[in-house]
């Protein structure tokens, strides 16, 4: 997972993003500032510090470590590099170390040798979907998207842009939206576009003008706009037939879901083609399900 450069990205352009995934600081806290500092000798590159304004000492610094897998050297890693940071910058006083992972659970080492770091110094950012409740800043309802199930994520983006309030359609709320194809990317990068778009249900032109997308991977604005226009034109044919389909398969197999149309809508032409000839051999729905099953 690219999750690296991913997190850079999320954190470098708004760094008060950080707080809406923290409990326990001043409501006011705002105005933090971003960089990812090498550490000497061994040339360790922290995955972000967030350093509270100048005119706010009560603020503390926030050092960040995003742990997306297992590592049973993790927490004397973790203790290592943060005491190492803290020699190499000694304004630094009031600190605390902010993990974003999966699941706390996962194997991190033993918990003995810095329990005492671990207690008072470090607040854990756990990404299980369960976390991502409908009243949360929607920033912390995104981040579970890097670990939720694969058979979920169709609903759990149509449920994102779904509970998003309409008076949020611009600014900050649609920025953060227009990041669902890149934290998807960042997960799924050995996927091609199309077989993403399928399982999220969404479509290649949310790839194409996210901003995002085009800075993490190296897509530049005016390749992003030509390969958009050529994958544009693919897309509408596509479009055009997923319609047909769609009706001729409301016929063959009942009403279908929010979920299953949006996948047969993001299909690639050659495979809503196959579809559409496949479907005049379906019984019902169960012959839809195990195409769609053999077609993942």
């Amino acid at each position: 997972m690219l999750s690296d450069k991913l997190f850079f990205w999320l954190f470098q352009g708004s760094p008060d993003r950080i707080l809406s995934l923290l409990d326990g600081l001043p409501a006011d806290a705002a105005g933090y500032t971003f960089s990812a500092p090498v550490l000497k000798q061994r040339e360790y590159r922290l995955d972000g510090l967030f350093l509270p304004p100048a005119n706010r000492p009560d603020l503390p610094a926030l050092i960040l470590e995003a742990q997306m897998g297992p590592d049973p050297v993790f927490l004397r890693r973790l203790y290592a590099e943060t005491a190492r940071l803290l020699q190499q910058e000694p304004e630094i006083t009031n600190w605390l170390v902010v993990v974003i992972t999966p699941s706390r659970q996962l194997n991190f080492g033993p918990t003995a040798p810095v329990a005492e770091f671990l207690e008072r110094r470090v607040s854990w950012v756990e990404l299980q979907p369960e976390r991502g409740l409908a009243t949360a800043p929607l920033f912390q309802r995104l981040l579970p998207l890097l670990v939720q199930p694969e058979a979920e994520i169709s609903v759990a983006v149509g449920d994102l842009r779904r509970v998003t309030p309409p008076a949020a359609t611009g600014g900050e709320q649609a920025d953060l939206l227009k990041l669902i194809p890149t934290i998807l990317t960042a997960r799924f990068n050995d996927r091609p576009i199309e077989e993403i778009c399928a399982m999220a249900g969404i479509t290649v032109e949310d790839f194409t003008q996210s901003v995002a997308y085009r800075q993490i991977f190296g897509l530049g604005k005016a390749e992003g706009k030509a390969e958009g226009e050529a994958r544009g034109e693919a897309r509408g044919k596509a479009e055009e037939a997923a319609v047909v389909t769609l009706r001729l398969l409301a016929r063959r197999c009942g009403p279908l879901s929010p979920a299953i149309t949006a996948r047969i809508e993001a299909l690639p032409l050659e495979q809503v083609e196959a579809l559409a000839e496949a479907l005049l051999d379906f019984q019902g729905p169960a012959d839809l399900d195990d195409w769609l099953a053999a077609h993942d």
